[in-house]
Parts: structure tokens; C-alpha cells; sequence
């Protein structure tokens, strides 16, 4: 049980890197995010509206009351994202966010590791 919930731990804050790392990188106006999402018709706000969500989600993951709120509303911005990449017919854009989405997946399922049992 406890290597479990270690092994969630670290899952969890990979996912919480991850948030941190691409929220910033949205919110902050990298070329990169700016280039990706505006083949999309985003606005640089749009970018950095999504950034902030992406952001928030990642705080919301520590907490383990608001835990599964942010992996819900991390899994509800990469499946965003995966929506577009199969509008464009890019199969190998779903396949680098599929498993972020399957991140949360799992972590939600075995979930919160800091979390008491009530």
C-alpha cells in the first residue's frame, strides 16, 4: 500500500510540473504555445486565459479537497487540445497528450496520496 501511494506521489507531481511548466509557458506568451494554439484561431489572451487555467489546475492537485476538481480541470484542457489535434488530422499531437491525460486518469484513481481516509 505504501509503495502505491508512493508511486501516486510521484505521478502526481509530474503532473503538477507539468501544469506548472506549460501554464507558464501559455501564460507567459512563449512563441512556441503562441505558433501551437494560434493555427487554432487563439488570441494571445486566449493563449494566456487557457495558461491560467492550466495553472490553476496544477494548485489545485496539491491540495487533496480541490484534487479532484484539478485533474478534472486538467484533463478537460488537454482533451481540448487533443480535440484540435484531431481536427487537424494530427495524430502524432494526440499521441504527445494522451498520456498527460491518462496522467490524470490514473491519478485520479488512486488517488489523493496525502489524503486521510474518512
Amino acid at each position: 500500500m505504501m509503495v502505491l501511494k508512493g508511486i501516486n506521489l510521484v505521478l502526481m507531481l509530474v503532473a503538477v510540473f507539468m501544469g506548472f511548466k506549460q501554464g507558464w509557458a501559455m501564460l507567459s506568451g512563449s512563441p512556441d504555445m503562441l505558433t501551437l494554439f494560434g493555427k487554432w484561431h487563439f488570441s494571445k489572451a486566449g493563449v494566456a486565459t487557457l495558461g491560467f487555467l492550466t495553472t490553476l489546475s496544477a494548485v489545485l492537485l496539491i491540495f487533496p479537497k480541490t484534487f479532484v476538481w484539478g485533474n478534472f480541470l486538467m484533463a478537460v484542457t488537454i482533451l481540448l487540445i487533443i480535440c484540435f489535434h484531431l481536427l487537424d488530422k494530427d495524430l502524432k499531437g494526440v499521441g504527445v497528450e494522451l498520456p498527460f491525460l491518462l496522467l490524470n486518469l490514473i491519478i485520479i484513481y488512486l488517488q489523493h496520496p496525502l489524503a486521510t481516509a474518512e
